[in-house]
């Protein structure tokens, strides 16, 4: 609780959707963006994730005990990348606040709230000590001032998402931001937004209170209120503010500044190095660019990366009108955004030659990058198959602010001779920012120069070791390994030299080779002083050979190689299993078993990250006991396959093979199938459209029509729906997406069904089905050719025919698959939703109320807004 805000923090949700609901007499309404405002509630994620909400002690749903004690209860569900049902969580928390000023009022982003009572009694104004309490309000009208004078109703006023409501002792106003009804007012030289309303309403007395509510709150991007420069963010708010103040005689008691909502301290602060002073008519903050508290963000402007940084800070007033003996606490939460910082990424370079390896820096980043590709020479590797290779691909976080940097390390390769060694390589990064997905690109050439005496090449066998004769000569001694190089090693290695150099021929499975693999091995090479046992060169050279031991295949296909070891020289290959004990090798010898299997058999298992899929398993052998635990083969196996890919949707209706159709079997029934650009299904894609291009994780909305009929009797149902990657209909692959009128049981992202609801276009909802499926439910299966074509089989149903059999008739493990439970409420109406559950709605002339299984819950909330909640949950 701070004050008069209660915070929820969530928490990172690893890229689920989240969905907020309050909760009230065991009722759950979601928030959206136009309720939270009108409301109280608002919610902000920041670059990793984290998801903070808050909400005014005096929301709507919060259950008020003598405007003391306020308790707020939201349902929290995560919905997303997951293969289990979607997780529920619930949070109540009870705010104390009882030391309220004559005015209370709060600026946050996306609303603006104020709470007052001031009774006025047969031209008597009661004073705050005094005054009785305003309970039983009954509004009568709102009058706004834009400045000019415009009266409204209640039922209007909320319509227009305004928040209006009486508590025991006071009376709450809250104006969505922007409002119509809202001017801007300069004061002090900074133009503010002024929301000026005027509420009269009748007690329980019939006498008539005038409650005079006046909202301000500085504009976002106001000139003058927020300025910039290279390293400083000052925000000024005038204490003096004009319209909030009825005489000249006032008093400012204290001044606050905080971040996200939460006070700090002067400790505080000047740890972060904000400053906070009152001078002439402003109270100005200062923050660092950079500072503790906010974050870096970066975009993409004419294909350059550059950095902006967000802080919210907080300011609070509380001041005293001496004159009227009213006092008044003002709270702002102002979001602030700095232009694009002349801050661009580079490629910086740290190698050390001697090292013999390209040392790289990328950044600095915002969070909310994603290095995807890395680009060499020849070839394109994503980042998983560079850290296979040994690339050393890191992601460094900034410990004092919220930017990172990325690190690699590319083996010399290629050398060139001219009269030393020189080494050369281009990179090019491939990165996003998210979550818009802009990509942008940084490219770096790098050079090296050595003056080693040792030159590394290889082959498909062998270590090839050049050692040139410097100024001391041949008065050295070579360590290969960790073995002196005797006669009979050297005779063994290919020795051979001349008046200027030594070559060696290392086998890359030598026991002298460091950590030997089929993919990667390593030779250490050191030339001593024979008399002092001193080192004069030491070399670590590393060599990439062409077999692999694990493979991923773009349609799902992992192949694996367990090479038996020095370790463990009692092992049978053959014996070896993956996960599932039944899936053994596809080949196998004394020396080594291969495994042959798809990424969604054999027990492998699969995980979501930022930008990929990782599918893992292991291969190892089963029945080992504890006591042999510590000498356990085993071999993880690990596959990284790309989330942020674009693929090309193409679809086209084709009738059923076998259609059912009432009585006359010459009718025919025409059904059109299209695409939705979202799920109000009120504008769909053109011919001309398609392909439709459309991302991994993107909703696909189709809607099906049977058309030229006015039978309110027959129904359209879906018995099948699947995805193929060319028109052909019959032709492989084929993913499933509704089998029998019920989503793919088989598939995590199921297909949903939505509901339709009678408008201008649909006079019959029973010819319409709608249903929802994502893009990402065509990836994890087989390539992709670059087009999918989707295709439903149609069913017509007659509500007086008993089709037994027919999909007309079948029920869902779950009901409908993916639908929540609603009722389709034509005003009014009954309408059975299970044996056990009606719901009822009744309108009034000013309230709306709705009975949910015997229990009465009552609103003030307007007509469209309750319509809206009960046909959309």
């Amino acid at each position: 609780c701070l004050g008069n805000l209660m915070h929820v923090d969530v928490g990172p949700h690893e890229g689920e959707l989240l969905e907020v609901s309050a909760v009230i007499d065991n009722s759950s309404i979601l928030l959206t963006p136009s309720l939270a405002s009108q409301c109280g509630f608002s919610m902000k994620t920041d670059q990793l994730g984290n998801t903070v909400i808050f909400a005014s002690i005096q929301n709507c749903f919060a259950e008020n005990a003598g405007d003391k004690t306020f308790t707020t209860t939201l349902n929290l569900r995560l919905n997303g990348n997951q293969v289990v049902e979607d997780e529920l969580y619930q949070v109540a928390e009870t705010c104390h606040y009882a030391n309220w000023a004559s005015r209370e009022i709060i600026c946050d982003h996306n609303y603006m709230e104020a709470s007052k009572c001031r009774v006025t009694v047969k031209g008597y104004v009661y004073s705050k000590s005094s005054s009785p309490q305003c309970s039983g309000f009954r509004t009568i009208t709102v009058v706004f001032f834009t400045p000019e004078e415009r009266l409204m109703s209640m039922t209007e006023a909320q319509e227009r998402g305004y928040g209006i409501t009486s508590t025991p002792s006071r009376l709450v106003v809250r104006s969505p931001r922007p409002a119509p009804e809202t001017y801007t007012e300069t004061v002090a030289g900074v133009p503010m937004t002024v929301s000026e309303i005027l509420v009269m309403a009748m007690n329980v007395g019939l006498t008539i209170c005038h409650c005079l509510i006046f909202l301000s709150q500085l504009v976002s991007l106001c000139t003058g209120s927020v300025s910039f420069t290279q390293n400083t963010i000052t925000w000024y708010l005038p204490w003096h503010i004009d319209p909030l103040i009825s005489s000249g005689q006032f008093k400012l008691l204290e001044v606050h500044m905080g971040v996200d909502g939460q006070r700090l301290d002067a400790a505080e602060m000047a740890a972060r190095q904000y400053s906070m002073s009152v001078s002439g008519a402003y109270v100005i903050i200062e923050i660092p660019i950079g500072a503790v508290g906010g974050y870096y963000k970066s975009h993409v402007q004419d294909e350059q990366c550059l950095l902006s940084y967000t802080i919210e800070p907080m300011i609070e007033l509380h001041w005293s009108d001496e004159t009227t003996h009213e006092d008044t606490r003002y709270k702002v939460l102002l979001p602030i955004t700095t232009p694009l910082l002349s801050q661009p990424p580079q490629v910086a370079d740290y190698t050390v030659p001697e090292e013999r390896v390209f040392k790289v820096m990328l950044g600095p980043l915002g969070f909310n990058v994603a290095l995807v590709n890395i680009t060499l020479s020849s070839e394109v590797l994503s980042v998983a198959d560079c850290n296979a290779r040994g690339f050393n691909v890191l992601e460094h976080i900034s410990p004092n602010s919220s930017l990172k940097v990325f690190t690699l390390q590319v083996p010399f390769t290629d050398p060139k001779q001219m009269g030393h060694t020189v080494y050369f390589s281009y990179l090019a990064f491939d990165l996003l920012v998210l979550p818009e997905l802009t990509p942008f690109s940084l490219t770096a050439y790098l050079e090296a120069t050595s003056e080693d005496m040792v030159l590394p090449d290889c082959d498909l066998q062998n270590f090839h070791v050049f050692v040139k004769y410097g100024t001391s000569g041949s008065n050295f001694e070579t360590v290969v390994g960790k073995q002196v190089l005797t006669s009979d090693l050297a005779e063994q290695y290919s020795f051979a030299e001349n008046g200027t150099h030594f070559s060696l021929q290392v086998p890359y499975s030598s026991p002298n080779a460091v950590e030997p693999s089929f993919i990667r091995s390593r030779l250490r090479v050191v030339l001593k002083n024979p008399e002092t046992s001193t080192n004069i060169k030491e070399f670590s050279l590393a060599c990439n050979f062409p077999s692999r031991l694990i493979e991923c295949f773009p349609n799902g296909t992992i192949t694996a190689l367990a090479v038996k070891l020095e370790s463990v020289p009692s092992l049978n290959p053959s014996h070896l299993t993956l996960r599932d004990p039944t899936c053994g090798p596809s080949f196998s010898d004394e020396r080594y078993a291969y495994f042959v299997f798809t990424a969604n058999t054999c027990g492998t298992t699969r995980k979501f990250l930022r930008t990929v899929m990782l599918y893992e398993n292991e291969i190892s052998l089963p029945g080992v006991n504890e006591s042999e635990e510590k000498h356990r083969y085993a071999l993880k196996i690990s596959c990284y396959y790309n989330i942020n890919t674009t693929n090309t949707v193409g679809f086209h209706t084709k009738p059923g093979m076998s259609e059912q159709l009432p009585e006359s079997p010459k009718s025919e029934l025409p059904v059109a199938m299209r695409l939705a650009l979202d799920d109000s299904y009120s504008v769909f894609h053109k011919l001309e459209d398609y392909p439709v291009t459309k991302y991994l994780q993107q909703p696909l909305y189709f809607e099906v029509e049977l058309m030229e009929s006015k039978e309110p009797d027959l129904s359209v149902e879906l018995e099948n729906c699947w995805a193929t990657t060319n028109a052909d209909g019959a032709s492989q692959p084929r993913w499933n997406l509704i089998i029998d009128g019920c989503a793919n049981s088989v598939d995590p992202y199921q297909a949903v069904y939505h509901p339709v609801w009678v408008n201008a276009r649909v006079q019959n909802p029973s010819h319409f089905k709608r249903f929802e499926v994502q893009m990402f439910a065509f990836h994890d299966q087989d390539n992709l050719s670059g087009q999918l074509f989707i295709h439903c089989d149609v069913v017509t149903c007659h509500a007086n025919k008993n089709q037994l059999g027919a999909v007309c008739n079948r029920q869902c493990s779950t009901g409908e698959p993916g639908k929540k439970a609603f009722c389709q409420i034509p005003l009014p109406c009954i309408l059975q939703m299970n044996p056990a559950a009606h719901c009822v709605l009744r309108f009034t002339h000013s309230l709306v109320s709705m009975e949910i299984n015997g229990a009465f819950l009552a609103t003030n909330v307007s007509r469209r807004s309750i319509w809206h909640y009960i046909k959309k949950y």
